[in-house]
């Protein structure tokens, strides 16, 4: 028998005869009165006021280490992540409590009432002159010295990396703040925030391959969907001027250190509105969320320092392959001469007729993972960006924009095609695309052009991915940090 099992055969044995000395295992009739964090609040606003003949206090949280001595013991317990300690005597609890107390484990929730005191050591600790066990725990918390090393296990076994990892814990609450922050930034700008169909009969919005599901009351296939754009932009069209999601997108793609299959994204359209002005509304964002969220401009990522604060570098895709990649610009509009300077530099191009994919290939080579510091990359090739008004100036280039920040793209925004013809005309190019093979290549949506033809303003539009910006704000290396439940394979 393995240590584990020895340890689950000891607690039931436990539980049992608890259960038969009459004690309920799991009440649900303690009250807690305050949390920790809030008696650290009142210890530092009310500290002359506290003592054993002092305010009572009724708190609850799992024991996290116990220094049982004969007739009185310590108990560390935690709450919301915040710890604090009890000191527990036989002679204030009564034989019978401090004989429950004895049998109890690492892990169970208890619940204790009484006064606060200072130990020798200057440490405030809840004096118990009442204890109750409001659950027990069946299995064993890891060993606090040990903690949890398998990344793997941790993310399949959350809860324990939260009970465990104070790390953790701290990342997914800077995460909520994050989020918050962005909300209320978008709610001061006169966004409105809406929701739009996860089930969609059509999958549009990006170039990738959807999850299809199947409904049975209605007959149909459906599909989560990789993007919310083309709703939110029919709502445009309904007369709600700047709207904004806050969701879930699904892609049915690899999983990596950057991609997970599930993922959060904040998508926003404001009518009569550039992509110039989505990039200089992103900067303010942006800064207003890091100075919200660490109290300053700036941040170490991975060993650099990231600065947030206005004034972000803006270069055309084009130029950036030549002053950041090192490709020669004589043959930048040699789409042979681009190929074979890929081969000679082992990158990989299949899509090898198409310029545009040459250019965006070569670029997320050679050029994204030297963008650290914020950088809008502008004027994507028309073949690359289906969903994307063409420039004035160039009609083989759109006005748009990628965010890329250590290295890695952030946000994607551009000015909306509004023209139904165009649009059309877009969509039967990538139903062409997809005849030739590529799978991710946008469906024709004919729903979506007849949207267009009611008139859409000229609008603006972007998308920002969550995920990717609090791993920049809590220096995670993996997008598997910063997800609650990240999708994994099954154990063997």
């Amino acid at each position: 028998m393995d240590k584990i099992s020895k340890l689950l055969k000891l607690r039931k044995e436990k539980i049992n005869e608890i259960r038969e000395g009459g004690t309920p295992l799991y009440p649900n009739d303690f009250k807690p009165t305050c949390t920790v964090s809030q008696i650290k609040s009142i210890i530092l606003e009310e500290e002359e006021t506290l003592g054993e003949e002092g305010r009572q206090f009724h708190l609850a949280g799992r024991m996290m280490a116990v220094n049982k001595m004969g007739k009185s013991s310590f108990v560390r317990f935690q709450d919301s992540g915040e710890q604090m300690q009890v000191y527990i005597q036989k002679n204030k609890v009564g034989d019978e409590v401090y004989a429950l107390f004895k049998k109890l484990d690492i892990g169970d929730f208890i619940g204790v009432s009484g006064p606060l005191f200072k130990t020798r050591t200057g440490e405030w600790t809840v004096l118990a002159n009442g204890f109750r066990l409001l659950a027990k725990a069946v299995r064993p918390l890891p060993e606090k010295f040990h903690g949890i090393k398998d990344p793997e296990k941790r993310y399949r076994q959350r809860y324990l990396d939260l009970i465990m990892n104070e790390k953790a814990r701290e990342i997914f609450t800077k995460r909520s703040a994050i989020v918050a922050a962005m909300r209320r930034f978008f709610e001061d700008q006169g966004y409105m925030e809406v929701e739009t169909p996860m089930m969609q009969p059509l999958p549009g919005g990006a170039e990738a391959t959807p999850f299809k599901t199947w409904h049975n009351a209605l007959g149909m296939e459906l599909f989560l969907r990789i993007a919310p754009e083309l709703y939110l932009k029919r709502l445009v069209v309904g007369g709600f001027e700047k709207v904004f999601e806050i969701n879930r997108n699904f892609r049915n793609e690899g999983v990596s250190t950057r991609h997970n299959p599930e993922f959060t994204m904040v998508e926003f359209y404001q009518a009569y509105a550039t992509y110039d002005d989505l990039m200089d509304l992103t900067e303010v964002m942006f800064e207003h969320i890091v100075r919200t969220v660490s109290g300053s401009t700036s941040l170490e990522y991975q060993g650099d320092t990231i600065d947030f604060s206005q004034g972000w570098k803006r270069i055309p895709m084009i130029d950036s392959l030549s002053e950041i990649g090192g490709i020669d610009p004589a043959i930048l509009n040699d789409t042979q001469a681009l190929l074979d300077y890929a081969e000679k530099h082992d990158i990989h191009i299949t899509k090898k007729d198409r310029h545009g994919k040459v250019l965006t290939k070569l670029f997320d080579t050679l050029v994204e993972p030297k963008l650290i510091q914020p950088t809008f990359i502008t004027g994507y090739p028309v073949e690359v960006s289906p969903l994307s008004r063409k420039s004035d100036s160039d009609p083989e280039l759109t006005d748009r924009f990628e965010l890329f920040i250590a290295g890695r793209e952030i946000a994607n925004g551009f000015s909306e095609i509004n023209d139904p013809e165009d649009q059309n005309n877009r969509f039967l190019m990538q139903v062409r695309q997809r005849d030739e093979g590529n799978d991710e290549a946008h469906i024709m949506d004919s729903d979506y052009v007849e949207a267009l033809e009611f008139g859409m303003p000229p609008t603006a539009g972007e998308g920002i991915g969550i995920d990717r910006l609090v791993m920049l704000l809590t220096d995670s290396p993996s997008i598997r940090e910063v997800i609650l439940f990240p999708h994994m394979k099954q154990n063997a």
